[in-house]
């Protein structure tokens, strides 16, 4: 199978792999180039409420596979910063299931999801200084947001690996699950994730990354949404909430 994105949905929840097991599952150009456009796909389908990205077998994404980006430099910072942003405006909440290598492009676009959980034995690293390369400024401040200034300069300034513990002490990840047991924590977390009000997920998504123009949108939301009182009722009733405001399609 040639390298791809392969995507299924399932119980509502979106699940985005990345296929090239030959390379460790590494970006191709034309896998940077199909992600945009997949991603705006999913966000548009009232039956995705949350995302999963992940790799094929037991590797996440060991980066960019360089042998397709010998090309202008830039151009291929380009795609990949492309592809990181698309990720990170995805909204509703997104989740990179980790195991193996989680490498240069690979924690490139682990740091644009929302959550990180990662099993035992994962290894991550951010390494343009082995190729001497400048980190493009929008994803050194993503990962510096992540795990702060000092672990960000330790992991671009040596290119080295970290193991899954210590990339939870820093945050970059935010679950170690023990082998065996990372999908079924994953899912079980969606399923939770799928029951919860996308009201609430998508301001506290827009509040958390930064966005300050949207306060009253946000506010008119939640009176028009019926969610609140239907969270109340079901609340007093002792029921699952049926929570009806959905992402609108058109973003």
């Amino acid at each position: 199978m040639e390298p791809q994105l392969l995507h299924s949905v399932t119980d509502s929840v979106a699940t985005v792999v990345v296929h090239h097991p030959a390379k460790r599952n590494a970006m191709t150009a034309a896998m940077w180039r199909a992600l945009p456009p997949l991603l705006g796909t999913l966000a548009a389908d009232p039956a995705v409420r949350a995302l999963v990205l992940t790799g094929e077998g037991g590797t996440f994404c060991a980066g960019a596979d360089i042998s397709t980006l010998q090309g202008s430099p830039e151009e291929a910072q380009g795609l990949s910063v492309a592809a990181e942003e698309a990720l990170a405006a995805f909204p509703k909440p997104t989740l990179a299931a980790i195991r193996g290598h989680c490498v240069g492009g690979g924690s490139q676009l682990a740091a644009a999801c929302d959550l990180r959980f990662a099993e035992e034995g994962s290894l991550f690293g951010v390494t343009p200084a082995k190729l001497g390369i400048v980190y493009s400024a929008s994803s050194t401040r993503r990962l510096a947001s992540l795990v702060g200034p000092s672990t960000t300069k330790y992991l671009l300034f040596s290119g080295e690996l970290i193991d899954a513990d210590r990339a939870l002490r820093t945050g970059l990840v935010d679950e170690v699950l023990p082998e065996g047991e990372l999908s079924k924590r994953v899912t079980e977390f969606t399923r939770t994730l799928v029951a919860r009000s996308q009201l609430t997920q998508a301001a506290a998504k827009e509040f958390t990354d930064g966005r300050t123009d949207r306060d009253e949108h946000w506010a008119e939301q939640a009176r028009g949404s019926g969610d609140t009182a239907e969270g109340v009722a079901a609340f007093l009733e002792r029921r699952q909430p049926r929570f009806t405001w959905s992402v609108p399609t058109s973003g």
